[in-house]
């Protein structure tokens, strides 16, 4: 429907016209509050919701020791408040909300966000990617406290000290590897006997000296110690029915990401794990419609690649709103 069409019926239906915003942006993690600095700086006023999660992921990591510019490392609160005063610095609106559905015209972009639709004439999706966890007690208080689901992220803080990986696949058998670099030994959990892993990965890992499967096993509970952080993990051989503990400081949950992308999915291409397809750039498959950061990134997922993300995002917006106004 032509934009003529959609104002005509909406005045015939005494529906009244949201303000057209320039440019809303969904998600205020790195990607959406660098995208935020960006397209304030450009005069375009944007408008940012925030989610049920300000911040984004970071928000769950207790340091960020790989972030350009901090050379002693920064919280990960701190870092994307700071990002979010330099966005409302420049002008950058905030709201909070949960974007709920979507809806695409003729330079019309419309969001439904805690039951209210708002307009604007361009959008940059950046509502990230929830990693999956287990679901087990006392998880979520765990979470920067012996708890993560980044060893690229947090596997420094843990030289010399053992570690389990909770997982079967590439991604697991990649933190795994990675973290030999620091940790003293390497647990392995799998619920099969087998790696869902590729064949050179598999062998790879498992080939390590300091990597240690443990076959056949689920989680069932995480054990703390007086202050509070990990200290060991409690598993279920599921063949055998015997229970163990491991000795622990972290543990690193590589089960995998579910991308932000419900209220999209039919309407933008997503591929098949639900990740936003870009086109060029990062324009989606409908004009007027961009995105950045974990929600259309399933290999990096990194902080800084998103903010990088995000200025492209940012970018791409300034000159569509150029082309398409003029």
């Amino acid at each position: 429907m032509g934009k003529l069409c959609y104002i005509i019926r909406r005045k015939l239906k005494n529906i009244p016209l949201p303000p057209m915003e320039n440019v809303i942006i969904v998600g205020s993690g790195c990607a959406g509050l660098t995208a935020a600095i960006y397209t304030a700086r450009a005069n375009l006023s944007p408008l940012v919701i925030e989610g049920t999660q300000p911040g984004g992921q970071l928000t769950l990591t207790t340091s960020v020791e790989n972030f350009p510019g901090f050379p002693h490392g920064i919280e990960g609160p701190d870092l994307t408040q700071r990002m979010r005063m330099q966005a409302g610095r420049f002008g950058a609106r905030f709201e909070y909300g949960m974007l709920e559905d979507f809806e695409a015209f003729d330079q019309i972009q419309r969001v439904k966000i805690d039951g209210t639709w708002r307009e604007s004439r361009a959008l940059i999706i950046a509502s990230g990617a929830s990693a999956k966890w287990l679901d087990l007690e006392q998880e979520r208080q765990l979470i920067g406290h012996g708890l993560t689901s980044c060893a690229t992220c947090d596997g420094a803080f843990y030289k010399d000290a053992p570690v389990a990986v909770i997982g079967g696949g590439d991604s697991a058998c990649e933190e795994a590897l990675f973290l030999t670099r620091f940790c003293s030994i390497v647990h392995l959990v799998h619920r099969r006997e087998t790696l869902r892993a590729s064949h050179i990965m598999a062998k790879r890992t498992l080939a390590h000296p300091k990597i240690q499967p443990v076959w056949n096993s689920t989680v069932q509970r995480y054990l703390q110690d007086e202050s509070g952080m990990m200290r060991a993990i409690r598993i279920l051989n599921t063949t055998s029915g015997a229970q163990k503990e491991l000795e622990v400081k972290c543990v690193f949950i590589a089960i995998g990401h579910t991308p932000n992308t419900a209220p999209f999915k039919n309407k933008l291409e997503l591929d098949k794990a639900g990740y936003i397809v870009p086109k060029r750039g990062t324009q989606t498959s409908i004009p007027g419609v961009f995105a950045a950061g974990d929600v259309v990134d399933p290999t990096y997922r990194q902080a800084i690649t998103a903010a990088g993300q995000g200025c492209s995002a940012a970018m791409d917006v300034e000159r569509w709103l150029a082309r398409s106004i003029n």
